[in-house]
């Protein structure tokens, strides 16, 4: 293989090791990191004694991000606030055209399943996401990760109960999400109180993710009247060289507030049964980087 056949080889699969890796980390720049880890691996190997570059590839991000993911939970890194995921633009255009595959993008890349995916260990998480999210088969996951078939179907039957269990259920159409997105930015905007309570489900919970570099809730908030309360007064605050536009990240419409232009806070709605149930905020400036960048990490259908 030359190497300008395994530059090509990289390229058509970087999407894909991106989507692991960023599955596997939540973090945007650090899957980067890893696939190009991956790249420094396959451009040092031996390839002739590579027989499927796919399946080496996927085996190299995959391990290398399990070794990022295991480090990062033996330092115990501390984290100021509530954590949340990376955003991740998934607004690829007609990558993506069947509602099918739109779906199951949305759903493996949703706040929801990361957050939940961040509590599994770092072996049930790679094997949870090669199973569910690229429907790898059973004796595959086990090669690629060096161990028995029956101990990767353990592994990933724990890990799927787990997210099934703690998972919220957001089953929304665009349609309507699209709709409860404009009434909820109209009302936080003016600061209608009335307006957020009537979207507002009871239970409702707000996580604000910061990293003490930005102003946000330490601690999360529940009940429609402390998150309805929260919303209307930071919504009249004053707001010079402020705009807002939706976008699409981690497979569903969001709210981009920007500040002279450049990316300040991320609003994303869980929405279960017509009501908004979840209200996440990132305001961490280094998570929102990769929305000042106008670029997706990878395409929608190789991911």
């Amino acid at each position: 293989m030359t190497t300008e056949t395994a530059i090509d080889v990289f390229e058509e699969n970087r999407p894909l090791l991106t989507g692991v890796a960023y599955r596997m980390l939540g973090r945007v720049a650090d899957a980067e990191d890893v696939v190009q880890d991956a790249w420094l691996r396959w451009s040092g190997a031996d390839r002739t004694e590579v027989r499927e570059p796919r399946a080496y590839l996927v085996r190299v991000t995959t391990r290398l991000a399990l070794d990022r993911l295991r480090q990062v939970k033996s330092r115990g890194e501390a984290y100021v606030g509530p954590w949340l995921p990376e955003p991740y633009p998934t607004d690829f255009g007609d990558t993506v055209p069947d509602t099918a595959d739109r779906a199951l993008l949305a759903d493996s890349v949703s706040l929801a399943v990361l957050v939940v995916l961040e509590s599994l260990s770092p072996l049930e998480r790679a094997v949870f996401v090669l199973r569910e999210a690229f429907g790898y088969p059973y004796a595959e996951i086990a090669h690629l990760l060096d161990r028995g078939e029956p101990a990767v179907r353990q592994l990933a039957g724990r890990a799927r109960r787990h997210v099934e269990e703690r998972r919220p259920r957001f089953d929304v159409d665009p349609a309507q999400r699209r709709r409860l997105t404009e009434r909820f930015l109209a009302a936080a905007t003016e600061g209608d109180l009335d307006g957020l309570l009537s979207l507002l489900a009871p239970d409702v919970r707000l996580v604000g993710d910061s990293g003490g570099k930005a102003k946000a809730p330490v601690r999360e908030l529940f009940t429609a009247g402390k998150v309805g309360r929260f919303l209307a007064a930071v919504g009249t605050q004053p707001s010079a060289g402020m705009a807002h536009r939706f976008i699409e990240v981690n497979g569903g419409v969001a709210v981009l507030v920007l500040s002279e232009g450049r990316p300040d806070t991320l609003f994303q709605l869980g929405i279960t049964d017509g009501a908004i149930s979840a209200v996440y905020i990132t305001r961490n400036p280094d998570k929102l980087c990769v929305l000042a960048e106008g670029r997706p990490p990878g395409r929608a259908n190789s991911m």
